[in-house]
């Protein structure tokens, strides 16, 4: 008996998916695995529903506590794409990776999945699969479908799905982010409504304060109270969602090269990425946060990517914990206005003294005010003796600059 262990979401993609793997493809069996990264429980239900009605066997795997982990590595990393935090993007291969276990745990001959051609998933789960001796299937991908002819093949093999939220968008949904695309969202000039979002309500003039305590550069308590990743994240997406916090309306450029328009909601991690990068600033050098920079911007590309565990990860990971060892200490933050913008912070790592930094305190030890005219004079030196070559050579064509002037003087 051959059998193939398929992405199943009950939507209209995977749905199809079903009758097509065993008509085109001959596979005996189709297994379904559902992956829990924080959907809404609507969409479990939805799932088990379809999937009783296929009479299509059907595993879900609870990935939560692993996807939360992925998230706040992304929160020590300041991960963002394009300005916006990653949430599907992680959510891939930890999804991959509980059904590969699914699917070889039940010694299937393959794995498929649900993807267009046109998106960054396919690659996501397939970076995945590809490391396994396992088949790798695209139905919707190898046979061109388009969405106008799921929906007319579901009609004739009364299949049981509708094209989600009645066809109008297409969500994606996890614990770190809410993506609404398709629509007239792929108009760029179009301007959605309010009825787009779940997550955040359109700003207001209140506001409200948190403090969240980072432990080596993890997120671990709010007001003081601790939580587990995914009980905090779930608590900062409902509080901060509140106030407008984490909309993000744009033109992505995928990995194919096609731009398309995306809208998505980040309540928490908008809010937990402003406090994490607000405390580096404190502990951290100059120098460090100048490099850790750059190590931040190949993270959050492999990210994208859905290379997780690529070993330019290891390699980047082995710098940011060593930066993390100091990331320690608390950070407040005031929802306003749709913005979660840190107002205070404060730990014993702190790069930090008032009574050097203060215009209010006299010299300190050996150091004095004095001390910087030496760093003023030649602060620009050879920006001026540039300027000053340029002025002369224009002024007396070829001839000898070099006159014995005193260069330090304006």
């Amino acid at each position: 008996m051959t059998r193939v262990a398929l992405a199943f979401s009950g939507g209209l993609d995977t749905t199809v998916c079903v009758p097509l793997l065993e008509e085109e493809w001959g596979y005996d069996e189709v297994v379904g695995v559902t992956v829990d990264v924080g959907q809404p429980e609507a969409e479990f239900a939805e799932a088990e529903e379809t999937a009783e009605a296929l009479g299509l066997e059907q595993y879900v795997v609870d990935a939560k506590a692993e996807f939360a982990s992925v998230c706040l590595d992304s929160v020590r990393a300041n991960a963002t794409y394009q300005g916006y935090p990653l949430g599907t993007a992680l959510a891939r291969p930890v999804i991959a990776e509980a059904i590969l276990d699914v699917a070889q745990e039940h010694d299937c001959d393959a794995v498929a999945h649900g993807c267009t051609g046109k998106g960054n998933d396919q690659l996501r789960f397939e970076a995945v699969w590809r490391a396994s001796d396992l088949d790798v299937i695209a139905p919707v991908r190898e046979l061109g479908l388009t969405r106008e002819w799921e929906i007319e093949y579901a009609d004739e093999k009364d299949l049981p799905v509708e094209a989600g939220n009645e066809g109008v968008w297409s969500i994606d949904t996890n614990l770190w982010s809410r993506s609404i695309e398709g629509g007239d969202l792929e108009q760029p000039g179009h301007v959605p409504g309010e009825e787009i979002y779940d997550w955040t309500r359109s700003p207001a003039g209140d506001s409200e304060e948190v403090e969240i305590t980072f432990e080596d550069g993890y997120p671990v308590a709010v007001d003081g109270e601790e939580m587990d990743p995914v009980a905090l994240i779930d608590h900062l997406n409902e509080v901060a969602g509140e106030y407008g916090v984490g909309r993000t309306d744009m033109m992505e450029d995928r990995m194919l090269g096609l731009k398309v328009r995306e809208n998505y909601e980040h309540p928490a991690a908008t809010t937990l990425l402003n406090a994490h990068e607000t405390l580096e600033s404190l502990v951290l050098t100059k120098e460090e946060r100048d490099f850790k920079k750059l190590v931040d911007d190949e993270w959050s590309q492999k990210g994208y990517e859905g290379l997780v565990d690529a070993p330019l990860m290891g390699a980047l990971e082995g710098f940011i914990d060593e930066t993390q060892t100091r990331v320690t200490g608390t950070v407040t933050i005031r929802f306003e206005g749709g913005q979660a913008r840190p107002v205070g912070r404060d730990s014993e790592y702190a790069v930090y003294d008032e009574s050097f930094a203060s215009f209010n305190t006299e010299d300190v030890g050996d150091i004095t005010q004095n001390d910087a005219t030496g760093v003023a004079k030649y602060h620009g030196f050879q920006e001026r003796m540039a300027a000053k070559v340029l002025a002369k050579v224009k002024g007396e064509g070829t001839e000898a600059v070099t006159d014995g002037a005193d260069w330090s003087e304006e």
